[in-house]
């Protein structure tokens, strides 16, 4: 049951990063100026590094990986 819990919270995560990474590259296409290119890219290297860690969490407790 609580494996049953995790594995749906670490879903969700998982999910709302998919969506900060999706709305990010959007806003990286539509950006202009090397600041903000840079701290557009800042951010989708941390959304990666949090998305691959949270898979691993999922992966490690029998959760499918989510595509």
């Amino acid at each position: 049951m609580a494996d049953a819990v995790l594995i749906e919270e670490l879903t969700a995560r998982i999910s709302a990063v998919q969506e900060n990474l999706r709305e990010l590259v959007e806003q990286a296409a539509g950006s202009s100026g090397a600041a903000d290119e840079d701290r557009t890219s800042d951010r989708i290297a941390e959304q990666e590094l949090e998305l691959a860690r949270l898979t691993k969490e999922l992966s490690s407790v029998g959760g499918a990986p989510l595509r």
